[in-house]
């Protein structure tokens, strides 16, 4: 069988070349004509995989190494009879690690702050504890988890959060009640000087909207990526091209889910778990230096790309506020 793989996929290489034919391409290189012949892809963001690259090839299974799967259009894939999978949680804790190190940052004086969680899914969950565990006072809002009866938080109507939150973080899906559920009127409501923090999908904030308002934005998800509103980039506090989510342990998770999932589907008894990929030693004398990050960018917007395929490596590290 041929598989085609993402070629900036970390520690992807070799795990799967013993059973099957892999390729290992650019994202860019995964066309038609490229991808005609496959039976598996196993993808990031960037490559999108609808009807106009999957239709007439012998593609049979997709997995994404990533949360997010916006970029699989799952309509196509269902009626298509094509099967896909992500990568739920796979860079939860470093997706915290990025929210923790934010709020320290633009936030130093955080004991008290009250902080608004809008989605509480695999990430939303682990800030709500990280930012009680800091003093903060947390506010919880996610619609379809509440209907669902399935946990047994105390949500807060968004209203309430937009009026009384100092900082706001979102970690929420993209569809259409989230496309730019950061506009003029959310904004509006919002106390003037909060901070909104997106690492979720870039498309849920309206760029033009928030170059006009007067809060404060941490931004590391994008609407037209990867070439961000130049002006928008300037603005934010912090401005991180879409790496919340890079912690090496994120990818290793990635990775291992999608290699996983591709083997069981085909049954090619190849398993493989993040203790067999060699992670270097957790440094716990050294934090996330998020400020690092942003000055990259913001010096050389140009390299978006770049530094995500070129991002160092990077531990999750979780402090709470009484081991500083």
């Amino acid at each position: 069988m041929r598989i085609l793989i993402d070629k900036h996929i970390p520690l992807i290489n070799g795990l799967l070349d013993g059973v099957a034919e892999v390729v290992y391409l650019e994202p860019s290189a995964f066309t038609p004509d490229s991808v005609k012949n496959a039976d598996a892809l196993i993808i990031r963001t960037r490559t999108k995989c609808d009807k106009a690259l999957l239709s007439g090839s012998t593609v049979k299974f997709i997995a994404t190494a990533t949360i997010g799967y916006d970029h699989i259009d799952t309509d196509y894939c269902n009626k298509a009879g094509i099967k896909w999978t992500n990568a739920p949680g796979c860079n939860a804790d470093s997706v915290c690690n990025y929210i923790d190190a934010a709020i320290r940052y633009v936030l130093p004086n955080f004991k008290g702050k009250t902080i608004g969680i809008i989605g509480v899914g695999n990430v939303g969950s682990r800030v709500y504890r990280q930012s009680f565990s800091m003093g903060m006072r947390p506010l919880l809002n996610d619609p379809p988890l509440q209907q669902s009866g399935s946990v047994q938080y105390n949500f807060t109507p968004l209203e309430s959060i937009v009026a009384e939150a100092d900082i706001i973080t979102f970690h929420v899906p993209l569809n259409a009640e989230t496309h730019h559920i950061i506009n003029a009127d959310f904004l509006a409501k919002c106390k003037p000087d909060a901070i909104i923090i997106n690492a979720s999908r870039g498309e849920i904030l309206s760029t033009q909207d928030a170059l006009n308002a007067t809060q404060k934005f941490v931004i590391d998800c994008w609407e037209n990526e990867p070439s961000p509103n130049l002006q928008l980039l300037s603005k934010a506090i912090l401005a991180t091209p879409h790496i919340a989510g890079y912690s090496i342990d994120g990818k290793a998770n990635g990775t291992v889910m999608a290699v996983n999932a591709v083997s069981d589907y085909f049954g090619l008894g190849v398993k493989v778990s993040v203790s067999d990929l060699g992670l270097p030693p957790k440094d716990y004398t050294k934090t996330y230096n998020i400020e690092a990050d942003s000055k990259s960018l913001k010096r050389e917007p140009q390299k978006f790309e770049w530094f995500r395929n070129h991002y160092p490596v990077r531990r999750d590290l979780l402090f709470s506020v009484e081991h500083l």
